[in-house]
């Protein structure tokens, strides 16, 4: 939160007006269900965004628990085969430190790249299962 230094001027207390924040859903799956168009819209432009970008552009409001929320989001675009990363870069939400900065994938292409992440995601659970029988 960045503080507001009040100038004083003919006795007149002024001071800029705090940011208005943005909304907070009570509910993370209807939140899920708003937002994720927006994300589906910014893949479909096949242009780098960030999730920060895309969230302020749009005014998208915040889930309910938004330090923790937010990064569950990405997650859920590649394990839909919507978006997968394309660099690194900075975010002013998040004090304009690195964050991922993700690409949409082609809609003909989604569908494979969702199966090939969950196949890979079986893969792994199945080797740990087998890990922990043999130890």
């Amino acid at each position: 939160m960045t503080h507001i230094a009040p100038t004083f001027e003919a006795g007149q207390l002024e001071a800029a007006a705090p940011a208005v924040s943005r909304r907070v859903m009570d509910d993370y799956e209807a939140w899920v269900e708003e937002v994720t168009p927006y994300y589906v819209a910014a893949a479909d432009n096949r242009e780098p965004f960030t999730i920060d970008e895309i969230a302020r552009k749009h005014q998208l409001p915040d889930p309910p628990h938004p330090k923790s929320q937010w990064g569950n989001l990405p997650g859920r675009l590649l394990n839909d085969g919507i978006i997968r990363h394309h660099s690194g870069g900075t975010s002013a939400r998040a004090g304009y430190s690195m964050v991922h900065v993700w690409i949409g994938v082609p809609p003909a292409m989604r569908e494979m790249v969702a199966a090939r992440r969950r196949e890979e995601r079986k893969a792994r659970r199945q080797a740990l299962a087998d890990q922990r029988r043999a130890a």
